[in-house]
């Protein structure tokens, strides 16, 4: 009989397998306890029957009560030993007890020393029993043999060890040693498993055939992790990593926690913790509104704003599945976390001023943080007239509303490709941004529109936040090549020389809720996204750490191929994040001020009117002509006016 075999039993069955194997040892325990004490070959009399059947029937019921028969014996390890050797030390009372209660009532004496020797033999019985069937079951004699994947665990700390104790209970992976930067651990064994120190990496691919390795060293600063990658990028073997610390507060490591590299990895930047008091200014206690609440930028502001305990978090989108998605997650938070948030999904369009301005004006918000637009520059620049319907005149729709409705802090979610634009996305993002500007330095504004009033006093405090690429985001290049290479690539990179500046997700909803907290009025802050990274290295990069090589004319027989697509309509090889020079310092070091000109309202709204006419009847070449004199520096690929 296999172990499978066993494994596929059900779980009565191998419980009552377990309780009649522990019945035999605590029997034979008492057999070797009298035939040691009397120091011959013993054979049970009288009431030494009783004494016999006491070690079962003491035995069985405590350890049901610790819960020994509900372990499974191929994951046990020192809690379940040691919750074994709880339950013999209650049940050495209890058997000690009833010989000590039977002597006094002058039954047949039984020797005391019995009542010692018996559960001293019978908890070594039983740990061996557990510790045998665990390794048997795990079938970890053969594992090396038949595992998917020979892996070396880079970390001989607690989370090291944790993994490899997962691992072990699997025939996924072979663990076939430790990697640690700690010279006083090299030589050493953790549960048999060999340490070795970063320099042996190289000979112990080689010699092992290791296929993977894992970084199990979730505390380890961003600039550590990313050294430690450099020297690993030239192996072939696949890279992945176990969470962070705090994502492993549990203390109980699983094979689940085994991902890819993190973002963060592949960006080889440390992220500045965010500064409590600018989070907190414009959300605790107030009423929030996101716009563009199911996207990832958006979604991902949701997230961090309910953490500041706002009063009522408003969730605007026009994407119905994206909506229900972040709402049901948000729910799912609070809940889990103990926040008395209250959570209202919106449906609407931010190019529906009706519905915006009835929004702000049932509800009151605060703040508002307006991350909806349509992004993607291929996209966009093919529908040029509902890009700018939906970025330019939603964004004006929502500052209108929130004049007319007193709300006091207003954040435009912006990007680089504002900045000296080549494409439709970008260069309505810059008369976004420029709206914006010129309604900051109104004191009143009027509109044409005849259902607006004369006059709205502008009380509202408009600032916009300008950043580049986010990692992970819908459409991110990161996402992109991994599913290229779990489909054997290629992996497509635009242009050799394109470059791109690069952000997570959650460090950019940060910086633009604290960025938010200082404006002052018109303020345009751009985040400092570090060094630009070009996508071909980065391309190169999550090919070599997935443990393949590339395929180009030096290395014919290289596992994934690396095609250039050439430029898309609109795309810029390299993006810039300031028009003007000298951006001024904030209080936070990753946040600078930009000093950008603007058209005054009264000259902008006229050409707004234009452009709407324009963008409405889907008059491409009329929107083209009106761009080029709005944005400064717009410098279009043609439209194609075909359609």
């Amino acid at each position: 009989m296999n172990h499978q075999t066993i494994l596929d039993w059900s779980r009565s069955t191998k419980r009552l397998v377990v309780v009649s194997l522990d019945v035999v040892l605590a029997l034979m325990a008492m057999w070797l306890a009298f035939t040691l004490r009397l120091d011959r070959l013993h054979w049970p009399e009288g009431i030494q029957w009783v004494v016999y059947a006491l070690g079962p029937v003491l035995s069985v019921p405590i350890f049901i009560r610790f819960g020994l028969y509900r372990a499974i014996f191929r994951y046990t390890g020192m809690a379940a030993l040691t919750a074994t050797a709880k339950a013999v030390g209650i049940y050495t009372l209890w058997f000690l007890g009833t010989l000590l209660w039977m002597q006094w009532m002058q039954w047949e004496v039984i020797p005391r020393s019995v009542g010692i020797l018996q559960p001293l033999i019978f908890l070594l019985l039983v740990g061996v029993s557990r510790s045998i069937a665990r390794f048997w079951l795990a079938g970890l004699g053969n594992d090396a043999r038949h595992a998917d994947a020979r892996l070396l665990i880079y970390g001989a700390g607690e989370a090291g060890a944790q993994t490899a104790a997962a691992l072990g209970s699997t025939r996924t992976y072979s663990v076939l040693g430790f990697v640690d930067d700690d010279p006083a651990k090299a030589g050493r064994s953790i549960n048999g498993v060999r340490v070795y120190g970063p320099s042996q990496i190289p000979n112990l691919v080689s010699q092992e055939n290791i296929t993977d390795i894992l970084l199990a060293i979730p505390s380890a600063s961003r600039e550590r992790r990313n050294e430690i990658l450099q020297t690993l990028q030239t192996l072939p073997v696949h890279v992945r990593t176990l969470p962070s610390m705090s994502d492993l507060a549990s203390g109980r490591v699983t094979v689940q926690d085994i991902r890819e590299l993190d973002i963060e990895d592949l960006l080889g930047r440390e992220p500045i913790p965010p500064n409590p008091a600018l989070l907190a200014r414009n959300l605790t206690g107030k009423t929030v509104l996101v716009t563009g609440a199911g996207g990832s930028i958006g979604s991902e502001l949701c997230r961090q704003i309910v953490l500041e305990r706002p009063t009522c978090l408003l969730l605007l989108d026009h994407n119905e599945f994206g909506l229900y998605s972040v709402h049901a997650e948000l729910q799912t938070l609070c809940s889990a976390m103990g926040l008395a948030v209250e959570l209202v999904p919106l449906l609407g369009s931010v190019a529906s001023h009706a519905r915006v301005a009835g929004i702000c004006s049932q509800y009151r918000p605060a703040t508002v943080y307006h991350a909806a637009a349509y992004k993607h520059v291929p996209l966009v620049e093919s529908n040029p007239a509902e890009g700018i319907l939906n970025n330019v005149f939603g964004t004006l729709n929502m500052a209108r509303a929130a004049m007319e409705n007193g709300v006091g802090h207003f954040v435009l979610v912006s990007t680089d490709k504002a900045v000296r634009p080549t494409n439709v996305m970008g260069a309505s993002k810059r008369i976004a941004e420029m709206i914006l500007q010129a309604l900051a330095a109104s004191t009143v504004v009027q509109f044409c529109e005849k259902s607006a009033p004369s006059g709205v006093s502008n009380n509202t405090i408009f600032a916009m936040v300008r950043f580049g690429n986010v990692l992970g985001s819908s459409g991110s290049v990161v996402p992109l090549f991994r599913q290229q290479l779990a489909q054997g690539g290629p992996l497509t990179v635009t242009h050799p020389e394109v470059t791109r500046y690069f952000m997570t997700i959650p460090e950019a909803a940060q910086l633009v809720l604290q960025a938010g907290a200082m404006a002052h009025g018109g303020d345009v802050f751009v985040l400092e996204m570090g060094q630009p990274v070009k996508i071909l290295d980065l391309a190169h990069r999550m090919v070599a750490l997935s443990g393949m090589s590339v395929r180009d004319a030096h290395r014919p027989d290289g596992d994934i191929e690396i095609a250039i697509t050439g430029l898309r309509p609109g795309e810029k090889l390299y993006e810039e994040l300031l028009i003007g020079h000298n951006p001024e310092v904030t209080e936070h070091a990753r946040i600078m001020k930009a000093r950008e000109e603007f058209v005054v309202w009264a000259a902008l709204e006229k050409r707004l009117e234009e452009l709407k006419q324009a963008s409405s009847s889907n008059d491409l070449e009329l929107i083209k002509t009106f761009l080029q004199n709005l944005v400064q520096n717009y410098q279009p690929a043609l439209i194609d006016v075909s359609n």
